[in-house]
């Protein structure tokens, strides 16, 4: 067994870390877990913490589930990979199956692959080369529309219809232009409105926008409900059956990346539902395989699979694909997971927790430094100011959110902020019990970081 100090050494001589200043973990103590039972996570040294981040926002059922485990265990007796390129497999099959069962009506078609962001390419270049290949073809629709701070991924095109400076701005020019719209953040509403009386005004915005472009949209780009990475924005309600509406109107595509705030996250298995909502494409991640393997979907609709539908020789193929798009034992452990949200009644048990939740988010906007909080189903956030009446930002150097997350570890709680704001996204097995005793923990490290 190696032991901790080697391994410190070895992570920090060679290890490179996602979306972390190396400088700063260089001079720090990492934490190393080892492993991990229900919503918690076990380090090294065998002390516990509740996962209040879900593992980066994939873990539902808990850790170790046995339904989970056993799926793993019982695929691994059969294969565990096998291409879907001039073959097919059982277990991606019946996913694909199972997931067309379970989405918004009208979306027949599923599309396999990784991770979040490989799920949403997909559907910007289905998007794409759908519009050239219909029977009426617009080759003039090569334009993408998304919000602002939008955040879908870290390849290429993802980047191009993302919106936050600090992760995009670098790679400007590999990127192809993207019509961006206002972000309906009502707590800071970039037309400077207020939610009361705007009528939703941002999506006005979005019409003039596919207006002034009129046949020129291939698709707009959404998160449903919540901007995730953006800083948990949660829309006002109404926002996203708007857009669907512009979207017929216009006569141009919607696709929906719920990678985050799929499976459970808003209260409602696709977050899409909540409004009676269906997209063109609905892309798919983190949840689906209740965290445990990276296991992604497209799914889209027989209008837009019939303009590929085509023999070799028509060159109307869409030549896009991954080594282990629908993998045996990834199929397996997501199809496991969808039985567990009907055997355990998954969704059915979030109620009483959106309820305590929404309680505490209440009792912490009290607070003199929290500016904003809000809340769609179990994902939950809190905005850190300097002033609360001007909703005045701390200077970023002085990482108020990220001294709240480092208190709370030393109170058995990982979480991790977004620049001021800290997110709540635990698990949805997470217990009333442990719910409860995560929002104080985080209350108390609110109140004493900005005591001083």
């Amino acid at each position: 067994m190696i032991e901790d100090e080697t391994l410190k050494r070895w992570d920090k001589d060679h290890l490179w870390h996602p979306f972390t200043a190396q400088a700063d973990w260089a001079a720090d103590d990492p934490l190393i877990i080892d492993r991990a039972e229900g919503v918690e996570l076990i380090d090294t040294q065998g002390r516990r913490y509740l996962d209040g981040v879900s593992s980066l926002w994939c873990n539902i059922h808990g850790h170790r589930h046995p339904a989970l485990d056993q799926a793993l265990r019982d695929q691994l007796d059969k294969i565990a990979h096998s291409t879907l390129l001039g073959l097919t497999v059982g277990p991606a099959i019946e996913l694909a199956r199972r997931l067309v069962e379970r989405a918004p009506k009208g979306l027949t078609r599923v599309f396999l692959s990784d991770d979040g962001a490989t799920a949403v390419e997909v559907a910007l270049k289905m998007a794409f080369q759908y519009w050239r290949q219909r029977r009426d073809p617009g080759p003039e629709r090569s334009l993408f529309l998304a919000l602002g701070n939008a955040y879908h991924g870290d390849t290429l095109g993802d980047v191009s219809v993302g919106g936050v400076d600090r992760f995009h701005a670098a790679f400007g020019p590999l990127l192809f232009p993207t019509l961006r719209a206002p972000s309906p953040h009502c707590y800071r509403c970039p037309l400077g409105l207020h939610r009361e009386t705007c009528g939703i005004a941002c999506l006005d915005e979005v019409d003039k926008l596919l207006t002034a472009h009129r046949g020129r949209v291939a698709a707009v780009v959404i998160e449903p409900l919540v901007q995730c990475a953006a800083g948990m924005i949660v829309h006002p309600d109404g926002y996203l059956k708007g857009l669907r509406a512009l979207c017929d109107r216009h006569d141009t595509l919607l696709i929906c990346d719920e990678v985050a705030v799929g499976f459970g996250r808003t209260g409602t298995l696709f977050a899409c539902e909540t409004e009676g909502v269906r997209p063109d494409f609905l892309c798919l991640a983190k949840g689906l395989s209740g965290g445990y393997l990276p296991v992604a979907a497209t799914l889209t609709t027989e209008e837009v699979y019939s303009a590929f539908f085509a023999t070799a020789a028509e060159g109307k193929t869409f030549y896009h694909g991954h080594t282990y798009g629908g993998n045996a034992l990834g199929a397996a452990v997501a199809l496991a997971s969808l039985r567990i949200f009907e055997d355990e009644q998954t969704l059915a048990q979030l109620p009483p927790k959106i309820d305590l939740l929404r309680t505490w988010l209440d009792r912490i906007a009290s607070l003199p430094f929290v500016g904003n909080t809000r809340q769609r189903g179990l994902i939950g956030a809190l905005e850190l100011v300097a002033d609360k009446p001007s909703k005045t930002p701390f200077p970023p150097e002085h990482l108020i959110g990220a001294k709240v997350c480092r208190m709370a570890r030393t109170r058995g709680l990982l979480i991790r902020p977004l620049g001021d704001v800290i997110v709540i996204m635990p698990p949805l097995a997470i217990t009333i019990g442990q719910l409860d005793h995560m929002l104080k923990i985080i209350e108390d490290c609110i109140t004493e970081t900005l005591s001083h």
